[in-house]
């Protein structure tokens, strides 16, 4: 299929290259390469993400027919391929909230705990890890209720927290993350592949880290609690405080001939889609993968680029395709608005553009979904404010109360390609022509 030229469909050819990053992250192209042989004892495959799913699928589809497989992952609800529901194969699939845990998840993760036990140094866990999996993962430590966490994470969502920092204190307060479920796996061989959705591709940031070392410490994730003025349980404060919740350091022993492969990653993505723009002539620039921040903040400094470029060529010159990278976060202020991290980068940049000609901008996440909404994020195009005024939308008034969605949906600007069984994060591209 050609691509739409950017000059006669820009909305087309935006919506193309959206699409070319999030299949170079899909879990059945990236997957062979990675898998070891089978062992001589057992294999159990264990993990968690919005793109466990498909993950499963494609280790199933790869694994010969006659070596012994079983297992247990975690998915978000509604992220499972329509082929494997249809007909499971040998790894069990469950479904569970995001981006707050539920009762689901605590009991997936309770029976992944279980399974890791009992293994032998001829076993083999395959474990599969993305995005997603701090919520999924769901056990909570000693002393802790499900509600606790519940409400720790939902702080931690509106307090515009790092998702460095967010997963710091996730895996301190938990049973299984932190390099905890390697541990349980013990004495089996572990081999972790894993779907990035962090900037800098920490392999102890992605989901929390399960079954890898990790560097933080209790008493960080205490200071990114009180930075944050996020009240904690005392079982939970007497945890971090004594270090009783500390999680294992790299060095340890446990780790000892572990294999840790990133089978897909944002940068892969993000030149996929540059790929495809040089394919249709356009110069590409990609400003990195690892971009962090307030949501409509950076929104408002790509769109400064932007008008850089359109009105005087530089840094870059016209006609050419930005792409970016990363995860930005949201600072809730107001309760009832709809949208995530997507919609709220693109208010800062219609607000920033106020209509710049030439200039379109997509933003969307590449798990389909933004926040908890149906939709992977939304378009921005020279005429949106015209647009938005004719239908009586106040930009601002959207963006006060953290209610993009609702700001793009009546102008049929909303991206839609429904969950897509992967996630590499956000994905951002701008287009000056």
């Amino acid at each position: 299929m050609s691509t739409p030229s950017p000059h006669t469909d820009p909305r087309g050819f935006l919506r193309a290259l959206y699409d070319a990053a999030v299949a170079r992250a899909l879990p059945a192209e990236n997957t062979a390469a990675y898998l070891p042989p089978p062992p001589k004892g057992r294999t159990v495959v264990l993990g968690a993400g919005k793109a466990g799913g498909a993950m499963a699928a494609a280790v199933d589809a790869l694994w010969p027919k006659n070596a012994p497989l079983s297992g247990l992952v975690v998915t978000r609800y509604d992220h499972v391929p329509a082929a494997y529901r249809a007909s499971p194969g040998r790894i069990e699939v469950v479904e569970a909230a995001h981006p707050v845990p539920d009762e689901a998840g605590r009991r997936a993760a309770q029976r992944i705990a279980e399974l890791a036990q009992g293994l032998t140094k001829d076993d083999l866990v395959l474990c599969l890890i993305s995005g997603g999996g701090s919520a999924l993962l769901a056990m909570p430590a000693a002393g802790i209720t499900l509600e606790e966490k519940q409400a720790i994470n939902k702080a931690l969502l509106k307090s515009g927290a790092a998702i460095d920092e967010m997963n710091c204190v996730r895996k301190h307060l938990s049973a299984i993350k932190g390099g905890r479920l390697a541990a349980l796996c013990a004495p089996a061989q572990v081999v972790t592949l894993l779907i990035s959705d962090v900037p800098g591709d920490a392999p102890e940031v992605i989901a929390s880290g399960p079954t890898v070392a990790d560097s933080t410490t209790c008493a960080d994730a205490l200071r990114i609690l009180k930075r944050y003025d996020i009240v904690i349980p005392d079982a939970a404060r007497a945890g971090l405080e004594s270090g009783a919740f500390e999680t294992p350091k790299p060095g340890d022993a446990l780790f000892a001939g572990h294999a840790v492969h990133m089978i897909a990653t944002p940068q892969q993505s993000l030149e996929a889609a540059a790929a495809v723009a040089q394919a249709a002539g356009m110069a590409v620039h990609i400003l990195s993968d690892e971009i962090e921040g307030e949501s409509h903040v950076v929104g408002r400094v790509h769109a400064a680029l932007a008008r850089s470029v359109a009105r005087r060529g530089a840094p870059f010159a016209k006609p050419c395709v930005i792409l970016s990278g990363g995860e930005t976060t949201v600072t809730v202020k107001s309760k009832g608005g709809r949208g995530g991290r997507a919609t709220e980068f693109l208010m800062g940049a219609t607000l920033a553009l106020q209509g710049e000609p030439g200039v379109y901008v997509l933003a969307a996440d590449t798990d389909g979904i933004d926040g908890v909404e149906d939709n992977a994020g939304a378009l921005v195009t020279p005429d949106t404010l015209a647009r938005a005024a004719q239908a009586g939308l106040k930009a601002q008034d959207f963006l006060d109360r953290n209610d993009a969605y609702n700001f793009f949906k009546p102008l049929d600007d909303l991206v839609v390609p429904g969950p897509t069984f992967t996630n590499v994060n956000d994905f951002r591209a701008v287009l000056v022509i």
